[in-house]
């Protein structure tokens, strides 16, 4: 099936809150419990892990539990979906943890703080990047790839996330029925214009391998999902 663009941004009141709402506990909790075995053994001074695409917090919040001695930083282009992202992490009361920047990819890390020494700060000290969910938006995918490519040192883990697009249109419409038949709508919608946008492994591996980052693993991990894992090697 060929693949069909969405907007760049799900970002309208409607769209935010519905997806705020969600329940998606079940892959955020997989995604976030393979991270921290990924990161389990790398003890780090003073780590920080970039969620690019953060959108409402929820894998930022979870991360901050599990790993309380991290610090968080969620990136994303939406102003409404990071209210909604601050809004949870206030409730949760990990303000301490984490922090919530608005930025567009494609971006170099040391831009989302405005003091300079803060700046060499954070970059000295970041120690994973990970992204759920936000490929299959972006306009060009490569601005994800050379983002991680170019910025993230050696040693620096990586762990990304998204759809996986099925062959056929039937195939997209089973999927919705089965994990979001009784969501809003406006979630469901969105739900199978993301699978129609989405990648496939092998298109996600292709694009790995043309901005030097074939050393990373690309698994199929459920019937709507792929994931990138591995630790950055030096440049």
């Amino acid at each position: 099936m060929r693949r069909t663009p969405e907007p760049e941004l799900m970002d309208a009141p409607a769209q935010a809150s519905a997806y705020a709402e969600a329940d998606f506990s079940e892959s955020n909790q997989a995604f976030v419990d393979q991270f921290v075995a990924l990161a389990d053994g790398h003890e780090r001074r003073s780590p920080a892990v970039i969620d690019l695409g953060c959108g409402p917090g929820d894998i930022c919040i979870r991360i901050a539990q599990a790993l309380p001695d991290w610090h968080i930083i969620g990136l994303d282009a939406g102003p409404n979906m990071l209210k909604l992202a601050q809004a949870a992490v206030d409730a949760k009361q990990l303000s301490h943890q984490i922090s919530l920047v608005h930025a567009h990819l494609p971006c170099t890390l040391p831009e989302i703080d405005s003091d300079d020494q803060a700046r060499n700060s954070l970059q000295a000290t970041v120690q994973a990047i990970v992204s759920n969910s936000l490929l299959h938006h972006l306009p060009d995918p490569m601005s994800l790839w050379t983002t991680i490519a170019e910025q993230a040192p050696a040693g620096c883990l990586i762990q990304v996330m998204d759809l996986h697009r099925p062959e056929t249109v039937d195939q997209a419409q089973a999927l919705v029925k089965a994990y979001a038949g009784d969501a809003p709508d406006v979630l469901a919608t969105d739900f199978y214009n993301s699978l129609l946008a989405a990648y496939t492994a092998d298109e996600v591996e292709a694009q790995l391998q043309d901005c030097g980052l074939g050393h990373l693993t690309v698994n199929q991990t459920s019937d709507r999902h792929w994931q990138v894992q591995g630790i950055m090697t030096a440049r």
